[in-house]
């Protein structure tokens, strides 16, 4: 579990492909690696995938054909900047919301707009996700926790701070890029819950 409060953007430094299963090697730049240890689990742009080699600062990570398939990690390659969060321990502030790692689908960006220090960004999602977001709700991109300014025609509007811009790397997005998507927690049980009233 994770909070979407990315701690560090790591640069993929090397990626094995065997038969479309990928291994990458990221440099994490983290400012603390003792409590990182094999087969914990990392947030990689909001994907949850398990620590396999740890060497300094590096850590390698093996991605199956499944998740590259549903995520952006089919993108990813030698440069590629990440935004790393380690798992949640209980002691940990929850400064964001409760974050999963499994990413549900690919957004689409499809609005950058500067408004005065901070700049709004617009994200298409698939109708089938419309349900689950609502203003002032939360919601996870590539990793990173961010509050909903406004849902409409299935274009979720979110405003990033010079903060966030700086510390992830959504601040290097275009339009027409495509960014990891995770509904909140909340609304995927709630939806389950209400079903029973409305079938």
């Amino acid at each position: 579990m994770f909070t979407g409060i990315i701690q560090s953007k790591g640069e993929i430094l090397a990626c094995k492909n065997t038969d479309n299963n990928f291994t990458f090697t990221i440099a994490t730049k983290f400012d603390d690696m003792n409590d990182v240890a094999l087969g914990d689990s990392i947030a990689m742009n909001g994907v949850c995938l398990t620590v396999t080699k740890i060497e300094g600062d590096k850590i390698s990570a093996d991605v199956s054909r499944e998740t590259t398939n549903i995520t952006d990690a089919k993108f990813w390659q030698t440069g590629t900047i990440l935004n790393l969060e380690k798992s949640l321990a209980l002691k940990d502030k929850l400064g964001g919301h409760m974050v999963s790692g499994h990413v549900d689908t690919l957004a689409k960006c499809v609005k950058v707009e500067p408004s005065g220090t901070s700049v709004i960004y617009g994200f298409k999602i698939s109708p089938h996700f419309d349900k689950f977001v609502v203003k002032k709700g939360s919601v996870a991109i590539n990793g990173v926790s961010l509050t909903v300014n406004e849902i409409k025609d299935c274009i979720l509007y979110v405003n990033l701070i010079p903060h966030t811009l700086q510390e992830t790397n959504l601040g290097q997005l275009v339009v027409g890029d495509e960014v990891n998507f995770e509904i909140d927690t909340i609304a995927r049980y709630v939806e389950k819950m209400v079903q029973g009233f409305t079938s």
